[in-house]
């Protein structure tokens, strides 16, 4: 019988769903899972008439491949990940491919691809976004790790990836941790989408007193313009969707939002690198205050605030929010750029930015229109220094400014939180000026820690401590660059 082309640990609802992706494109896959009751499933259910093939242990697992073997986990990240590689280091031969699929940090990444490779192996540490549906019929996939490895499973990955224009959304993206990095900061920015659209239901509901059709009708509208996406076509139908008494199933969801942790771990290198990713982060506490339940509600009972209720011309209003949604979206893609070129020149990693737009086109959960035009951006420039300096983006965000400003005084009047709209355009005013107040900043620091500061009339990177009081010295702190 012919070896197995690639083997797949791990059986849940991804799991099957990409070997059944990596079966329909012509491959041959072997599988095994811990529990081995959920592979006989598979195997006798959504697998059978297949050419998959199951296997009862690891040995047996890794003696149906063809070599060079590739086996790719998709378990939970974490130690689950350390303790089948400590397993798989014994059983594989040197030039034999590692690959992990799931949700792992970069960080651990970067460990397992220099421990798997001390080892004589290769790894893989790759991203695969889309969800169960795009497992199924094709996820972006974004691939890091040992160089060497790439030639060996990109014809399997870019087969099974979802595909814009017959380009598949998937290449190679860097060495170690850059595949899972990238992926991060895909979640970071699908965090901020979220977010984003959130707080424009949020308004159209409070602010505006519209029930659940009249918002299917807005965002049915605005997936067909410069917003169409993912997320606000799933948002329509959301909207729509009945409960078992014909009322609006979301209005009987309960506020309080989870997540995994991928948006943390964006906000935490975002701290580490110096960048400023202000509105992922909110993104992240917009969660996380939601999980407040129980308080918000006695908070409620106690606080008071303004109507919320907006008046004046509703049409203009949406017509301001779709801008004002639109903006600050470019501001979060920005500030995810930005996080993306911080980490490729700490780790020296050489990230094709357009690429990465083009694999965020199709298949993953932050596939929009608008990704087109930041391939485009980086088509122009391949040095682009900052999304909003492209020509294309500088032109739209000054366009969408006006109305920008306006939904966000607006909420701010009326109390409706919109964290993720006021800090993007916090973040863009601060962007925007020559001139900020770290100045005095600076100062107090020096004041108070001996800090020291640089001077606009000397050159950058001299130091200099004023002794404030006439009771300091001359000793100085040392100074962190980055911040």
């Amino acid at each position: 019988m012919a070896k197995a082309d690639i083997g797949l640990i791990g059986l849940a609802v991804m799991g099957q769903n990409l070997v059944l992706n990596m079966n329909d494109h012509g491959f041959t896959v072997a599988v095994f899972n811990r529990t081995l009751s959920t592979m006989d499933e598979f195997l006798a259910g959504g697998a059978k008439g297949t050419r998959i093939r199951g296997a009862r242990s690891l040995p047996e697992l890794v003696a149906l491949l063809k070599k060079p073997r590739r086996v790719m986990l998709l378990v939970q990240a974490g130690s689950a990940v350390d303790a089948f590689i400590g397993q798989l280091v014994l059983l594989l031969e040197k030039g034999d491919i590692i690959i992990d699929g799931g949700n792992s940090n970069y960080s651990d990444t970067i460990r397992r691809t220099a421990e798997v490779e001390a080892a004589g192996l290769l790894y893989i540490g790759t991203g695969v976004s889309g969800g169960e549906e795009g497992a199924r019929l094709g996820p972006s996939i974004m691939p890091g790790g040992s160089p060497a490895a790439w030639r060996h499973v990109k014809p399997i990955f870019q087969a099974i990836a979802a595909k814009v224009g017959g380009e598949p959304c998937c290449d190679w993206v860097g060495e170690n941790g850059a595949g899972h990095y990238v992926k991060m900061v895909h979640n970071g920015i699908e965090y901020g989408d979220m977010q984003l659209i959130c707080e424009a239901y949020h308004l159209l509901r409070d602010g505006l007193g519209m029930e659940a059709p009249q918002m299917h009708a807005v965002f049915a509208r605005w997936n067909r313009g410069k917003l169409g996406s993912y997320l606000i076509e799933i948002t329509r139908d959301i909207l729509a969707a009945r409960d078992e008494d014909g009322g609006p199933l979301v209005d009987r969801i309960l506020d309080t939002a989870e997540q995994k942790g991928t948006g943390k771990w964006a906000g935490i290198s975002s701290l580490e690198m110096g960048i400023p990713l202000t509105m992922i982060v909110e993104a992240v506490h917009g969660r996380a205050l939601s999980a407040l339940k129980d308080e918000r509600t006695a908070a409620s009972r106690v606080l008071a605030g303004p109507s919320p209720r907006i008046g004046g011309d509703r049409q203009a209003v949406v017509a301001d929010l779709e801008e004002a949604v639109y903006a600050a979206k470019l501001i979060s893609y920005t500030q995810g750029y930005m996080l993306m070129a911080a980490a490729a020149r700490e780790f020296g990693w050489r990230l094709n930015y357009g690429g990465i737009a083009l694999m965020w086109r199709g298949g993953c959960i932050i596939r929009s229109v608008f990704l087109g035009k930041i391939k485009a951006a980086f088509d122009r420039n391949p040095q682009l220094a900052n999304l909003l300096l492209d020509p294309y983006f500088t032109k739209q965000i000054d366009a969408a400014q006006a109305a920008w400003r306006r939904v966000v005084a607006r909420a701010v009047q009326k109390g409706i939180p919109v964290p993720a709209m006021a800090s993007g355009l916090a973040f863009f005013d601060g962007y925007r000026r020559e001139s900020l107040p770290a100045n005095l900043l600076q100062a107090q620091r020096d004041y108070f820690g001996a800090h020291t500061y640089q001077r606009v009339d000397r050159p950058r990177g001299e130091y200099f401590h004023t002794n404030w009081t006439g009771r300091g010295g001359s000793v100085t702190s040392t100074v962190w660059k980055k911040g």
